[in-house]
């Protein structure tokens, strides 16, 4: 890594409190321009967009996505604009280049008929952690929070009595999520019954709501584990994973009434762009929804 990488990846983590996740990813995408530079045999500061051009071409032809291409533009535009600023280099091409044109995914989501289905059912388990896993459930589904934002709740930063989190989602940007009496309900049997216990299972104390079987933090790949152990522990297979609960909890507000712009507020998106997309998610379900049930839509 050289000298001004270096001095990036401090600034995004000491100015722009970028998450350490993102900072790594940030580092892998400068890194992989910086191989091509070198078997270019160009340096840093003599790019041109014919250069970049060359690059993205060889990523795709590489199988590399239209979508990471794209974000590894965007990474790119970020650092040479703070190495222009800096003076290490003179111009930023970047600023001048087309990203690759992405097909709009959808996101999945569940039906709320299935979201009562998996909680009934992990109710019905007998083992110890199923206490632990109705609260995760609850709590991605009741909030919306990510995956990062659900294993990174402290005891400090939940207020039980109220029935709100404190959440620090990217750029640990700060917002206040609430919840529902059943997933306060959950939580309040979770931290007093077992949660003590699982904590005494290691020396070194810690104030984060979720612990793994051993006592640890969890994790987000140990919270992925746990949502595939769900599956197989009530047989009820729908796929669970943190994004697929934040996406139903975003759609499911908004087919009942909630203004979009409260759901970004909820959700911790800085752009109200990023919450649109579940309008187009609204309006499949509705369309899937009267092609089931009406009497005379499959009529030809």
């Amino acid at each position: 890594m050289n000298k001004p990488e270096r001095e990036f990846l401090d600034y995004l983590q000491r100015d722009r409190n970028y998450t350490e996740r993102t900072i790594k990813s940030y580092q892998f995408d400068i890194d992989k321009f910086m191989n091509f530079l070198d078997n270019e045999d160009v340096l840093m500061d003599e790019i041109n967009l014919q250069l970049i051009r060359n690059f993205l071409t060889v990523e795709l032809s590489n199988g590399v996505s239209k979508r990471s291409c794209k974000r590894r533009l965007s990474c790119l535009r970020h650092f040479y604009t703070f190495l222009q600023k800096k003076k290490y280099v003179k111009d930023n091409p970047f600023l001048y280049i087309n990203s690759p044109k992405t097909d709009k995914v959808l996101p999945s989501v569940l039906y709320r008929e299935q979201i009562e289905e998996i909680l009934k059912e992990n109710k019905k388990r007998t083992d110890e952690l199923m206490i632990r896993d109705q609260a995760i459930l609850e709590v991605l589904y009741y909030t919306g929070i990510r995956a990062s934002e659900l294993v990174g709740i402290t005891t400090q930063s939940l207020n039980l009595r109220n029935r709100i989190i404190r959440i620090f989602g990217k750029g640990r940007k700060e917002r206040m999520v609430p919840f529902s009496e059943e997933c306060q309900k959950t939580l309040n049997e979770y931290l007093s019954n077992l949660r003590p216990i699982l904590e005494a299972r290691t020396l070194r104390q810690n104030s984060f709501v979720f612990l793994n079987k051993n006592g640890n933090p969890l994790t987000t790949r140990g919270l992925e584990y746990i949502l595939d152990e769900i599956e197989m522990k009530t047989g009820t297979f729908l796929g669970l994973h943190p994004h697929l609960l934040r996406h139903s909890f975003a759609t499911h507000l908004l087919e009942n009434g909630a203004e979009l712009n409260v759901i970004q507020k909820l959700l911790g998106h800085e752009s109200i762009n990023t919450t649109s997309i579940y309008t187009h998610v609204s309006e499949d379900a509705m369309k899937v929804s009267y092609k089931t049930f009406h009497p005379r839509a499959n009529k030809k």
